[in-house]
């Protein structure tokens, strides 16, 4: 009996795996079997829920892990990528917090090549591990160098199988040591909808401070971005004028600091989005998507203005700390909100 708990506790590394969802059913189901077939196995999973009503048998099957100790089940009422990840960061008991999208197939090995680049990398405050897309296969990176400034590391190709450190990761296939996440402020909230380029954000935030970020080719995971569910909540972002898709491009060009890349970056923004071969075959979008351009740009300044949305150690698990300053002294800003 005691060598068999020593045994179990062997094979587990002390990581905590935190899985995001919404609107996913059998898709969530098969990535958390796949999860807990890894070898090692994980510590905890943490499932933060985000979806209204699942499939019975969906709910089943969640039901039946968590009774059985296997998974924590958290559901949460408003959707929210950032939301869900920084309440999976509290919720979380080891030191090393794995995320990973609810819609993956995992390599055998994931956490512990994460495990290991920890160690191996003491100064790395996040390790983003490799993300193949449906088609892409592991290769060298070829003619990519990386860029400073505003751009930097924004074309990363994360299907790489080379070592570099990055200040930018993807959010479905990242770990980080929660202490440093925490400290830092975790994710920040003003990020909604689509929350795009929120990861971003935060790897330029932890840069800033001090951290490493190592790209990781030997954690790698299959992204299968299934049909339905996630963001595809949100509907078909050619073709909606809603300022959910594409805010958060804007917000995090400001939070970069307002200069002429800052300023340029925002105006070919609408003209990227609409010079796509859909709008050419249907022109009529053109004006739906332009407005919807204008709101996320007018949406991303109300939140620039009022301040990040930063997760607070000293506040409880709902905790959040809004920052007026300008990027350049978020360092000292919350140095000094973990001293107070």
């Amino acid at each position: 009996m005691i060598d068999t708990a020593i045994d179990k506790q062997m094979r587990q590394l002390q990581i905590s795996v935190v899985v995001p969802t919404l609107g996913r059913e059998q898709v969530l189901v098969d990535t958390l079997q796949a999860l807990m077939a890894c070898d090692p196995a994980p510590a905890e999973i943490i499932v933060v829920d985000q979806t209204p009503r699942h499939e019975a048998q969906t709910e089943q099957f969640l039901q039946m892990l968590c009774e059985a100790g296997k998974l924590r089940w958290i559901r949460l009422g408003k959707p929210s990528i950032p939301k869900a990840m920084n309440v999976g960061l509290r919720a979380a008991q080891q030191g090393i917090v794995l995320f990973v999208d609810d819609d993956i197939q995992p390599a055998a090995d994931l956490l512990a090549a994460h495990h290991s680049a920890h160690g191996e990398f003491p100064n790395a405050w996040a390790v983003a591990g490799q993300v193949l897309q449906p088609g892409e296969s592991p290769g060298k990176r070829g003619q990519w160098a990386p860029r400073q400034g505003l751009l930097a590391d924004l074309d990363f190709p994360f299907w790489s199988d080379q070592r570099a450190f990055l200040v930018n990761v993807m959010a479905g296939n990242l770990s980080v040591k929660r202490d440093r996440a925490l400290g830092a402020g975790a994710f920040d909230e003003n990020f909604e909808g689509v929350a795009y380029r929120f990861e971003t954000e935060f790897a330029r935030r932890i840069a800033r401070l001090g951290g490493d970020i190592l790209f990781e080719p030997a954690a790698s995971l299959r992204h299968l971005r299934a049909a339905r569910g996630g963001t595809r909540v949100l509907g078909n972002h050619a073709t909606t004028a809603s300022p959910l898709c594409s805010m958060g491009d804007y917000y995090f060009a400001m939070r970069s600091g307002w200069n002429m890349a800052t300023i340029g970056y925002m105006l070919r923004r609408p003209l990227r989005e609409v010079a796509t071969r859909f709008h050419l075959r249907h022109p009529w979008y053109i004006p739906v998507k332009l407005f919807g351009e204008f709101r996320s740009f007018c949406t991303g300044f109300s939140r620039w203005l009022r301040g990040p949305q930063f997760l607070s150690e000293s506040c409880g698990d709902k905790g959040l700390v809004t920052e007026e300053t300008p990027p350049e002294r978020e360092a000292s800003l919350t140095r000094i909100s973990h001293e107070m």
